[in-house]
């Protein structure tokens, strides 16, 4: 009989908490849960190293690899250093830089390739005790305040069990935990689409500041816009965004699309005469998503597997990092026998950094941002408050442009004026 039991037991593995996905969100919850004696179970759907995008960081998300103790481990990638944001439009150029920003903390971050960022996450995750399976996907989930459970299915396709005492869900755009537990609703955002690719970029000119992302506007068409990624080594990430109907009348393929937009924008066209695309072309089209939740009984969602708004202003990581960081002293406490209302600790103190974002992004496309970045003419203080939301300071409410985004914003457009400067959605 004891046999048969054991044996029982043995039909499932178990876990303390269960992760889905190896991305930054799950590393750094992996890290720091791994560190405090839990026992942690990351399951990932991919093979790692592999390609993302979200390679610009903010200077936010030092602060957070340094609490789940993973700075040590990227910063040994010697990953291109980033201090700020440069734009263009029409010839006129102007750069935020984060080191010049209303809110304490780090003022400069890095570039990175993804695949080799997130290997090196994760890899510090599993030598803090994390387990990692990779190739394993998630099938079904059993949502419970005390024994959530998941059904894995390996690489071979074989199935099996995963009970865990808390389950998080830092899959990304997989929004695993979102589709299984029927929690996705559609985002407020428009859909739009991306084009990207890597690139030998062969930029020869003294004037580019490889540490500060290019986002240029397009001159003439409305929404369109793109990004300039340096990485080390003389490579960068190239991408256009816009709706799906302008960017396919460019061309018969995307990579025709994307590089007739390159070249209608004469900063971009100039810096990259030279260029060789690396990688064939992606396309991530209807990107923005949403949830009625971030939590349920016995589960959380991290990052992108919530809310995902959009990349102009590289906030993904961030809200991923930042989302973990909040979660994982709750699951520890949770395990612990505390009573945790995850609605007032978690969701709702996340979702306010997120609004900031958000506000910020669509003020981006209704023109009143670049209006404000292209005036130069304001205080060096409101330059300061407006860097620290783009360095990724989304939650510091001593922030006027933090606590009240949508007011201030309004009001600093209307006094920056609109007749010389872009309103992207105007603009033609």
């Amino acid at each position: 009989m004891a046999n048969r039991r054991h044996d029982c037991m043995e039909s499932y593995d178990t876990t303390d908490v269960a992760i889905i996905g190896a991305g930054p969100a799950g590393a750094a919850a992996a890290a720091w849960l791994a560190r405090r004696g839990l026992r942690v179970r990351v399951i990932e759907r991919s093979r790692f190293p592999r390609f993302s995008i979200g390679e610009s960081l903010l200077p936010q998300c030092m602060v957070h690899l340094e609490a789940c103790g993973l700075l040590e481990a990227a910063q040994a990638g010697g990953f291109q250093p980033k201090n700020g944001a440069a734009f263009t439009w029409r010839g006129r150029d102007t750069a935020i830089d984060f080191r010049d920003k209303f809110s304490p903390g780090p003022g400069a971050t890095w570039q990175v390739e993804r695949a080799d960022f997130d290997q090196r996450l994760i890899e510090g995750a599993r030598q803090a005790g994390a387990v990692v399976e990779f190739d394993t996907r998630v099938e079904a989930f059993v949502a419970d305040a005390k024994r959530p459970s998941l059904t894995l299915v390996g690489p071979n396709g074989e199935r099996r069990s995963l009970r865990a005492q808390f389950v998080l869900d830092a899959s990304g755009y997989g929004r695993v935990l979102a589709r299984l537990a029927d929690l996705a609703q559609p985002s407020t955002l428009e859909s739009r689409c991306a084009l990207f690719t890597h690139v030998e970029d062969r930029i020869d000119c003294p004037k580019h500041d490889r540490e500060k992302i290019l986002i240029g506007l397009h001159p003439t068409h409305p929404g369109i816009w793109y990004w300039l990624i340096p990485f080390q080594r003389g490579r960068a990430s190239l991408g256009v965004v816009g709706d799906r109907a302008t960017l396919e009348a460019a061309g018969a393929d995307d990579g025709e699309r994307l590089w007739h937009f390159v070249h209608a924008e004469p900063r971009l066209a100039g810096l990259l005469t030279n260029a060789a695309a690396i990688r064939d072309i992606g396309c991530l089209e209807g990107y923005s998503a949403d949830v009625r939740r971030l939590h349920g009984p016995g589960f959380a969602l991290l990052g992108n597997a919530g809310e995902f708004l959009d990349p102009v202003f590289s906030s993904g990581v961030t809200i991923a990092l930042d989302s973990a960081l909040r979660a994982v002293p709750l699951v520890e406490r949770q395990l612990a026998g505390d009573i945790v209302d995850w609605d007032q600790e978690f969701e709702q103190p996340l979702r306010r950094g997120v609004a900031t974002f958000r506000e910020f992004v669509d003020a981006w496309y209704d023109g009143r941002l670049p209006r404000i970045i292209f005036n130069e003419q304001q205080t060096p203080r409101i330059r300061a408050m407006i860097s620290s939301v783009l360095a990724g300071y989304a939650w510091d409410e001593n922030n006027p442009f933090v606590a009240a985004s949508r007011r201030r914003l309004n009001s600093l457009a209307e006094a920056c004026g609109g007749d010389a400067t872009p309103a992207i959605s105007e603009v033609g």
